[in-house]
């Protein structure tokens, strides 16, 4: 199954995104062996820094960086997908300014929700970053759910149990772009919170 050929964004409603930075994965992958799903903020501002763009992506370094700070050994996307992890953004087009409005995710979030349900095995979902949650909790309000993920602090909520219907979902902090020049501190919470995860899968 190829993403991209699955779901698609047609009318770009949304105002102050950059459509030209609009990406969905370009990649062919077996749905059923997906068992993690990582969701960071937005598309980059390059094309060729989103994940799986190949060669020295920043999306790709920093995430590699995450999971070997994790203990998880990757040197490349590949085994990403051989471990059955999936990294894709809660918004697909790029960001104009440092935030992105509510009802920019608000929209996204039902392209992110027919992108998730596509991995009928999904067993975790790290989310990383404000915008992550937010979009999650978009999809479960609008199908009369409560929210997944307490409207807190990521501090606060990091370490609880929290689930999608069937899916335990870890609370993180975005791991790629310019937001992985934090401090040590958080640098250390994404890797535990990958670690959590990850447990979950071996």
């Amino acid at each position: 199954m190829r993403i991209n050929e699955r779901i698609a964004c047609k009318a770009f409603p949304c105002q102050d995104i950059n459509i030209d930075q609009y990406v969905i994965p370009e990649i062919s992958l077996d749905p059923q062996n997906v068992k993690l799903l990582m969701i960071s903020e937005a598309a980059p501002a390059e094309r060729g820094d989103y994940y799986y763009a190949g060669g020295e992506s920043a999306f790709e370094k920093t995430t590699l960086a995450a999971f070997n700070d994790a203990g998880v050994q990757v040197a490349s996307f590949n085994q990403f997908l051989d471990l059955g992890i999936y990294l894709t953004s809660a918004v697909k087009c790029g960001k104009t300014g440092y935030g992105i409005k509510a009802g920019i995710i608000k929209e996204c979030s039902r392209l992110l929700e027919k992108e998730i349900s596509l991995f009928s095995n999904v067993k975790m979902i790290l989310l990383m970053g404000d915008v992550a949650i937010k979009a999650l909790n978009y999809i479960a309000r609008r199908a009369g759910e409560p929210r997944v993920i307490p409207a807190k602090s990521t501090y606060k909520i990091r370490g609880g149990e929290y689930y999608f219907r069937d899916k335990r979902v870890f609370p993180s902090y975005l791991q790629v772009g310019p937001s992985f020049g934090i401090e040590k501190s958080k640098q250390r919470m994404i890797a535990e919170d990958i670690s959590a995860a990850m447990s979950l899968i071996r």
